[in-house]
């Protein structure tokens, strides 16, 4: 991409740095779990295909199959924070689904949220007191990815509400630091989005992970079509969509919010 386009897109100093990207399943249980972690999938295999370092932060595993909630980290020198910024909202996916016995159409949703690795110069105070923190066993596949210890740890900011949690490293150390990098990225996130009513827009809980919310449409039955709501981009190939073929959303997300920013 030209670097005259770059500089168009990625005009936010937040923009060339890394991210942290959660997916949260809507209502409907094991479907919805399952559509989580095909998005988290998709991301990956999409960071790892632009050479972008990921790590797994955290998971919550469903009862039978996919996830309740997933965090990545996504690092690099090419502006991912830049790439993914317009990833945020919530995710249809509409399939014949797979855990119905009476092989009926099902309709799931899931949210994503993307938000900036929060710049060190930033100097914002968290009070102890403000903070509770757990410590867990994390939950693995089993063999040596089984953490024996309680090293995982979950930080709740009273004050805000902010849940975070880290647990991919084997010490509760490393993910509490882990973990207050996360918060301080959510509290700068929430502080700029209350400056931004146009923003805050964007943002959604759980209770608008539903109908008349998404951001982008994935079909796979009884045709296969992608739609992005926002720009009207349409893809006919899901199954390359979510192998984490993107670019031509996130490309042209770029240049829907580059318009607007000119207007």
């Amino acid at each position: 991409m030209h670097l005259q386009r770059l500089q168009l897109f990625f005009n936010q100093p937040e923009d060339k740095g890394g991210c942290f990207l959660s997916v949260q399943a809507g209502s409907g249980g094991t479907e919805a779990q399952d559509w989580a972690a095909m998005l988290l999938r998709m991301y990956i295999r999409w960071a790892e295909s632009h050479r972008y370092t990921v790590e797994l932060l955290e998971d919550s595993p469903g009862e039978e199959a996919g996830l309740k909630s997933a965090t990545l980290k996504i690092s690099g020198t090419r502006f991912p924070y830049g790439w993914l910024k317009g990833e945020s909202g919530v995710h249809r996916l509409v399939r014949i689904s797979p855990f119905d016995a009476a092989s009926r159409r099902h309709t799931s949703f899931a949210s994503v949220s993307v938000i900036p690795e929060p710049d060190e110069a930033i100097e914002i105070e968290i009070l102890e007191k403000d903070m509770r923190i757990d410590t867990y066993r994390a939950s693995g596949a089993g063999g040596q990815h089984v953490n024996k210890t309680d090293s995982a740890v979950r930080i709740t900011h009273l004050p805000s509400g902010i849940v975070v949690q880290c647990q991919n490293d084997r010490s509760q150390h490393r993910n509490r630091a882990m973990a207050m990098t996360m918060l301080k990225a959510r509290l700068i996130e929430q502080e700029r989005q209350l400056r931004c009513e146009k923003e805050s827009s964007q943002r959604q809980d759980e209770r608008g992970i539903t109908w008349g919310q998404q951001i982008r449409s994935y079909v796979l039955q009884p045709y296969q079509l992608v739609k992005d709501v926002r720009t009207g981009i349409e893809f006919g190939n899901p199954a390359a969509v979510l192998e984490g073929e993107i670019d031509i959303f996130l490309r042209a997300s770029l240049e829907n919010n580059a318009k607007q920013t000119l207007v």
